[in-house]
């Protein structure tokens, strides 16, 4: 069995090595201190230690070399995100060493922090003199053919994100021998992105708190929310079993204890972490601990080319590829959960073209392979061209910026450091006021309150994208806008947040606590790509629909990959609700076919 890390929060970012050798001289020390050379050799002989700034923290790379080789190569770099930069760090040195250069591929998703190990590694080979431009990959002459496996399964589950490692912890409970199958190099999917929380209603914390929420008032918001193009019976479905739900959660290690507001929500609804942590890697971290637990088999790097179908037309297993591997692995079910296509400009363009240029906040795998795959045995799609961009995003890295940031308390100005809307509407709208306002940019704003409720905001802070200063009128000076009416607009927003009462825009949530409390802060924000609404279309018991209206024998979705459940618009929140929801009916449906065929 593949080895699953355990998993925290990744943004996505290209680190340039442009200029790394002229950094080296600064950034590396030579550990050995009776170095010898070989007149003969390429290298000087000896160990060398390099540095180089990673997503956490610094990522320190120990070099030896002999010679006429690089013998070994070291990596540490504690704070990288477990599960993915800390897959760079563990699998890149062998890659260099056999490659006996640098320049090796980096791992998908994990941007930053292989960036930083090879900066570290060419610190250190510029501190022995060598000049790693120089270094050419070593390449075979031989050519390896791949090897063809066959594996057989009752449950075969194509995608390890939240969905997919949810369905297989189900589908191994109900009985099953399950495997997965993921084409990145880590678990967690666009899960990892989550940062806000999980909408629930009628739960023991919300009753804990007196919260009057209700099955009926979740099922209206999220319709309202998604223009009524929503599948109601989908829907109706997610909600009733939210709260049953948070309580599986907890079973397996993520109890979710504290509430938040999200746009479009009438009541707190938003389930998240104690102190704010972001749900997503929180919740993953979890599902991996399980997936280890219950010794179920993860293939990486792998890919599902096919969907295999027998004369009947039920769906008996696929074909998958890694890079030494093909495999055939018979199932008598098949679930799909490889979420959705919002890292794909050009399929989602291809629906909305007015979106090409835009950011996407989506791990690179969410490409919609699932999707094509499934159409390609006749299953049918819904909901395809609703596609949504998120208000907040952090334009240089791709980061999003929690909604709880705006559930809490944050607000949002323009250049001019006015406010332009209530900051809770739903994200649609949110986004399209960002777009109209100069630049199609704005800021939210926020005080040390908010920071030391919200730990996701250390996140925001470590990767340089905060702005702070100890007053309103620094923090304007910082953002090259008018103190006075900076300062005008957070007066009368604590004004508003005092009374219960926002004259100028009508918000009504998210007013428990005003900007009042220095250090002030303040992050640079605009729209981008989200979420992909549309996808397979599936019944209340997650089964994949044909292009004919009948369920697909065997075949079963859950997560982003399926459309049908968010309509024109997802409220904040409902993602996290939808993949453990839907994950956790797969995985019992799919158990249940298998049993029915015996």
């Amino acid at each position: 069995m593949k080895k699953v890390f355990s998993l925290l929060l990744v943004a996505v970012l290209v680190l340039s090595l442009a200029g790394c050798g002229n950094k080296a001289k600064d950034n590396a020390a030579d550990t050995n201190n009776n170095v010898t050379t070989e007149e003969t050799g390429r290298f000087k002989a000896g160990t060398y230690e390099g540095t180089a700034k990673g997503f956490g923290g610094d990522v320190t790379a120990k070099v030896t070399l002999s010679s006429d080789r690089i013998e070994a190569i070291e990596v540490t770099g504690d704070s990288e995100t477990s599960g993915i930069g800390s897959v760079a760090i563990e699998q890149l040195p062998g890659a260099m060493v056999a490659a006996q250069a640098v320049d090796v591929d980096g791992i998908s998703g994990a941007s930053v922090s292989s960036g930083a190990v090879k900066e570290a590694v060419t610190a250190a080979l510029t501190l022995a003199g060598v000049d790693v431009n120089s270094l050419k990959p070593v390449v075979s002459d031989e050519t390896t053919e791949a090897k063809e496996e066959t594996l057989d399964v009752d449950v075969v589950v194509v995608g390890a994100g939240g969905a997919g490692m949810t369905a297989a912890l189900e589908a191994k409970a109900a009985g099953m021998n399950v495997i997965l199958v993921e084409k990145a190099a880590y678990a967690g999917g666009n899960t990892l992105r989550a940062t806000g929380g999980m909408n629930a209603a009628e739960t023991e914390l919300q009753k804990e708190l007196g919260i009057e929420d209700s099955i009926e008032v979740f099922v209206k918001d999220t319709l309202e929310g998604g223009y009524n193009l929503n599948n109601v019976e989908l829907v109706t479905v997610m909600a009733e079993k939210s709260s049953e739900a948070i309580d599986w959660l907890a079973t397996i290690g993520a109890p979710l204890t504290e509430l938040s507001f999200s746009g479009g929500a009438t009541y707190k609804r938003i389930h998240r972490p104690a102190g704010g942590q972001g749900v997503g890697s929180y919740i993953a971290e979890a599902l991996i601990k399980n997936i280890d637990e219950n010794e179920i088999p993860v293939y990486f790097n792998t890919t599902a080319t096919e969907i295999l179908v027998n004369e009947a037309g039920e769906a008996v297993g696929i074909t998958a590829e890694s890079k030494d591997t093909n495999y055939t692995i018979n199932a008598k079910a098949v679930i799909l959960a490889t979420g959705g296509f919002g890292a794909n400009e050009e399929l989602y363009t291809s629906y909305r073209p007015e979106l090409e240029g835009f950011v996407t906040t989506n791990v690179p795998s969410a490409t919609g392979d699932g999707i094509v795959l499934a159409e390609e045995i006749g299953a049918g799609t819904v909901d395809m061209e609703q596609i949504q961009i998120h208000p907040t995003v952090e334009q240089t890295t791709s980061l999003l910026i929690t909604e709880s940031v705006r559930g809490d308390g944050a607000i949002l100005v323009n250049q001019s450091g006015v406010r332009f809307g209530d900051e809770l509407r739903t994200r649609d709208v949110v986004s399209a006021s960002v777009i109209e306002q100069e630049g199609g940019y704005a800021y939210l704003v926020f005080d040390q309150q908010l920071r030391d409720e919200l730990s996701a905001v250390e996140k925001y802070i470590d990767n340089g994208i905060v702005v702070q200063a100890d007053s309103i009128e620094e923090l304007a000076a910082e953002l090259e806008m008018d103190a006075d009416t900076l300062k005008t607009t957070v007066d009368t927003w604590n004004e508003a947040v005092l009374s219960q009462n926002d004259t100028e825009f009508g918000r009504d949530t998210g007013m428990e606590h005003t900007i009042s409390e220095g250090p002030f802060y303040a992050i640079k924000i605009a729209p981008g790509v989200h979420h992909t609404m549309g996808g397979l279309e599936i019944n209340t018991s997650a089964e994949v629909i044909s292009t004919e209206g009948a369920a697909i024998p065997g075949l079963f979705a859950a997560g982003e990959v399926a459309g049908g459940i968010h309509g024109g618009n997802r409220i904040g929140g409902t993602a996290v609700t939808d993949i453990v929801v839907f994950g956790r009916i797969a995985g019992t449906s799919a158990a249940d076919y298998v049993k029915g065929l015996e």
